[in-house]
């Protein structure tokens, strides 16, 4: 089976969108969450509506990784009345993404299955580079980049900041600092308390974060700069208002801002014109980085963007489950990476889809769990360029662990869980990460790749002649070829003590040969 096939068969099981589908995208921020909804209109994306609520999640996080009561609270309120809006929207047309402070909770489905509940959708957390790739995604299609031209994007946000080089459509380099507006006021500015003194040497320490890759981003080079989300706004609003910028925020006027905003020496006394009492609170923090932004990277002039990354989220879900899926092309990266066998990788691919097939409307799998059994068959064996040893484990580790475009950290962890799952015995905690709503199709995929890597294991080039199966609730039903099986003594082996090991998966293995 080829890459089309594969595609063709997982579109098959995909809900195609129709003209005048609502699409909503929401965002987990770690200052503001934020909702755009969209209508499909002529292969276009028409805004309806948006929401914005200022949460600061990044407020309530401890040094523990817990999140306070209240600021706990405050999020699943918002979130309830955010679910009351798109209660009408099919699941498959919602994405919500959590950034920066979920990531760094100690448990995050502590949070998250509760979040869950509120919002009435399933909520995936994204990693930095993978949330700067959806920013450079919205703001390029918002205000799309010259022709060979290429381009820095900025997000400041709550709890992070990224930075982007992009060429047309496509990020080239992402980075992701833990620095954001909220956080950076929290920790530099203790009490409110404002001084030059204390500027500098938070200066000095935010522009060391930009300096892990200020040389790299210096080389590449970009034409334009353009800033996101809401602080690099409000700063661009203010330069406006205190007539230094038309809008943009410039090299001149950004130390002006800066000084103005020292000279209320508290926070809560800042009068910076143009600046929302909202904003406030967290503005010197915004300002801090921005300016070290700035100094390091030798940025002149800054345009601002309308765009975020809940703009890039809508783009995203119209290549999703397509022929523009980023997540085929990282796969394809990950193989040509570590040097994966292709023919072995295709045959077991061809198997555990062929496995699918037969079992896909018995066990309620879909186009996204096919495409997840797909792209586990072809990495199964990523691990071996660590070492042939408990190389489904190693593979497993790197595909958790690893920045992988187009995947939300759930989709990562799925993926791991299959492949730590073809061979030897499952232990029991290898699914504890996952949320309880993927555990029944994870174990499921689970046991169809089991199966096609078993069939495989001796790398033979010929195809199995018949390959049955059925599925009864846990119950499997595996049919192979007396004749064939009898020639390969081994295999017959190796399937004879495979139901012990499935049952781990929860699942019931049950082998005929005929």
């Amino acid at each position: 089976m080829t890459g089309q096939d594969t595609l063709a068969l997982a579109e098959a099981l995909t809900v195609p969108l129709e003209d005048g589908e609502m699409l909503a995208a929401i965002d987990l921020g770690s200052n503001s969450f934020h909702m755009v909804v969209a209508r499909y209109t002529l292969g276009q994306l028409r805004v309806v509506d948006r929401l914005r609520e200022t949460v600061r999640m990044a407020e309530g996080l401890d040094s523990r990784g817990g999140l306070t009561p209240d600021v706990r609270q405050r999020a699943l309120q918002c979130l309830s009345r955010f679910g009351q809006r798109i209660r009408d929207i099919p699941p498959q047309r919602v994405r919500a993404l959590a950034t920066n402070t979920v990531r760094r909770l100690s448990a995050p489905q502590a949070f998250l299955v509760p979040a869950e509940t509120a919002l009435g959708h399933a909520i995936e957390v994204i990693s930095g580079r993978e949330e700067a790739r959806l920013i450079y995604l919205g703001v390029s299609h918002a205000q799309p980049p010259k022709p060979g031209q290429r381009r820095l994007v900025i997000d400041i946000g709550g709890g992070s900041t990224e930075c982007i080089i992009g060429s047309g459509f496509d990020a080239l380099e992402r980075e992701s600092l833990q620095i954001g507006c909220v956080a950076s006021t929290r920790r530099f500015f203790p009490g409110g308390k404002l001084s030059k003194k204390r500027w500098r040497e938070a200066l000095a320490e935010v522009s060391a974060e930009f300096q892990q890759f200020a040389s790299t981003y210096r080389t590449l080079g970009w034409q334009e700069v353009v800033g996101a989300s809401g602080t690099n706004k409000a700063i661009g609003e203010i330069c406006a208002a205190m007539k230094l910028t038309k809008g943009a925020v410039t090299a001149q006027a950004l130390p002006i801002v800066r000084d103005t905003l020292l000279q209320a020496g508290n926070i809560d006394a800042i009068n910076l014109p143009g600046l929302s009492d909202d904003r406030r609170p967290i503005i010197a923090g915004g300002v801090l980085v921005l300016e070290a932004a700035f100094q390091v990277l030798g940025i002149d002039r800054m345009q601002v963007s309308k765009a975020a990354m809940r703009e890039g989220v809508l783009r995203d879900m119209l290549g999703r489950g397509g022929s523009d899926d980023p997540r085929e092309s990282s796969i394809a990266a990950l193989e040509q990476r570590y040097g994966i066998d292709q023919a072995q990788a295709t045959r077991v691919e061809t198997t555990a889809l062929r496995l699918f097939d037969q079992v896909a409307r018995s066990w309620s799998l879909d186009g996204d769990d096919l495409r997840m059994l797909a792209w586990a068959a072809r990495v199964h064996e990523l691990g071996l360029v660590i070492a042939h040893s408990q190389y489904h484990v190693h593979g497993a580790y790197v595909l958790e662990h690893s920045d992988i475009a187009g995947f939300s950290r759930q989709e990562q962890l799925f993926l791991a869980t299959l492949v730590r799952c073809q061979r030897r015995k499952v232990g029991k905690s290898t699914f504890e990460a996952l949320p309880d709503r993927l555990l029944q199709q994870a174990r499921r995929a689970a046991a169809l790749l089991r199966i096609a890597v078993l069939l495989h294991r001796s790398h033979e080039a010929d195809e199995i002649p018949r390959l049955q199966a059925t599925a009864d609730g846990p119950l499997l039903r595996l049919s192979l070829p007396r004749q064939w099986l009898d020639a390969r003594p081994l295999l017959r082996t190796d399937l004879e003590g495979e139901p012990d090991d499935m049952a781990a998966l929860g699942i019931t293995l049950a082998l005929t040969a005929d």
